[in-house]
């Protein structure tokens, strides 16, 4: 008798970490709800060809997170799309600077609503189809929730909350659902860094060398599927950057 395919909603999912986890779980065998918010072109070619690989196994949704009735819409349409959600990856995240003394209030709501208030309600609305299905609920924090990253107050405390949620949310979902958190370091690079930054970065990595989104997914895969005795912790995957002050 054969499994039951399992389910997964990612935010963020049409480019970077989370178009590699939907393309790494999907390889797996899960079905993979994608939401974007405004990288259309992007997840309609993401879906396509993993409906390509298996037929009806992907579908997308445009949602604006900071929306809670579109917030909501994305639960509701993830689940009905295959009829329940085993697992949600909170990936998608507004990053960028914000000087202490220019920051306003819409750059502090936007970074702490896609950060942090989108999870919170996402992991809410599909708490009773993950508690039947004994799912998982997988965070994409930052190292720099830890230690923030000069320039970036706003996004750095933003993270930190999400990390704290990851920890209360496992108290308060289980145990039938595990939360847990991944903290990528030098995976992605900013657009506007340059070579040289990049290699000052790098010279405080203990591999010597950036990570990939792929990188990022197969501790996700772990996590989601590996980890049965896991809940409320996060791995940190950053080519040993964090043992450096």
């Amino acid at each position: 008798m054969n499994k039951p395919v399992k389910t997964v909603l990612i935010t963020g999912a049409a480019k970077r970490i989370g178009a590699a986890c939907a393309k790494l779980l999907h390889g797996e065998g899960y079905n993979v709800f994608l939401h974007y918010r405004s990288s259309a072109e992007e997840a309609q070619h993401l879906c396509a060809l993993l409906n390509l690989q298996r037929p009806n196994s992907a579908q997308i949704m445009q949602a604006d997170l900071l929306n809670m009735s579109e917030l909501e819409s994305l639960a509701r349409e993830a689940c009905r799309a295959w009829g329940t959600i085993d697992v949600l990856v909170n990936n998608a995240s507004s990053f960028y600077p914000t000087a202490m003394a220019e920051v306003n209030e819409a750059q502090w709501d936007e970074l702490l609503g896609s950060n942090l208030k989108a999870p919170f309600f996402l992991a809410k609305a599909l708490a009773k189809p993950l508690a039947n299905n004994h799912g998982c609920v997988i965070n994409i924090v930052d190292i720099h929730a830890e230690r923030g990253l000069s320039g970036y107050p706003v996004y750095s405390i933003a993270k930190a909350g999400l990390v704290a949620m990851t920890k209360i949310l496992a108290k308060e979902l289980g145990p039938a659902v595990r939360v847990n958190g991944v903290a990528p370091g030098a995976i992605v690079w900013p657009e506007y860094l340059s070579d040289p930054a990049k290699e000052e970065i790098l010279q405080r990595v203990i591999l010597k060398r950036s990570g990939e989104p792929v990188d990022i997914a197969k501790a996700v895969l772990f996590l989601t599927q590996n980890a049965d005795y896991i809940t409320g912790q996060i791995l940190t995957v950053d080519g040993g950057r964090s043992l450096f002050c």
